[in-house]
């Protein structure tokens, strides 16, 4: 498993916001090609799916359609099993990596502020199961199961 998290989120939960509190009301966005070597760089690939909930629009500073995690269970947090976190297709391409973003203003950019989380997906192993890593302009696609454990 691939998980990087950044400085903003290290940062995050060594104060008072907490994991959860962190990355409430985020969206996650899945990428081609090789993940980058931190959370705190730039996204590399192609933008290929935006996941929401329900697959409703999301925009930033809103928590209309944003992804919440479950309650920590053994040092886990997962995708709440009633919750359906799903997007479309942006462009073709193979799902290759993804990037949970808080709520806050991301632009994908290079920092060290913002709360993200560098995951790797794939359709029955990875951080993240798709229901298809073979992305499609306007096609769905759900998160089957999401975990993250420390």
């Amino acid at each position: 498993m691939t998980i990087r998290a950044s400085t903003g989120l290290a940062n995050a939960m060594l104060g008072t916001v907490g994991l959860q509190g962190a990355l409430a009301d985020g969206v996650l966005r899945i990428y081609s090609g090789a993940q980058p070597a931190s959370a705190d760089a730039a996204v590399t690939g192609t933008l290929l799916i935006e996941v929401t909930l329900n697959g409703g629009a999301f925009v930033h500073g809103s928590p209309t359609n944003g992804l919440n995690w479950d309650t920590p269970v053994s040092r886990t947090i997962s995708k709440p099993g009633a919750d359906t976190w799903r997007g479309n297709g942006i462009a073709d391409g193979v799902c290759g990596w993804a990037r949970y973003c808080a709520n806050p203003l991301d632009d994908g950019s290079a920092g060290t502020s913002l709360s993200r989380i560098d995951m790797s997906v794939g359709k029955t192993t990875g951080d993240l199961q798709l229901s298809n890593i073979n992305a499609a302009v306007g096609a769905p696609i759900t998160v089957d199961a999401a975990t993250l454990t420390l």
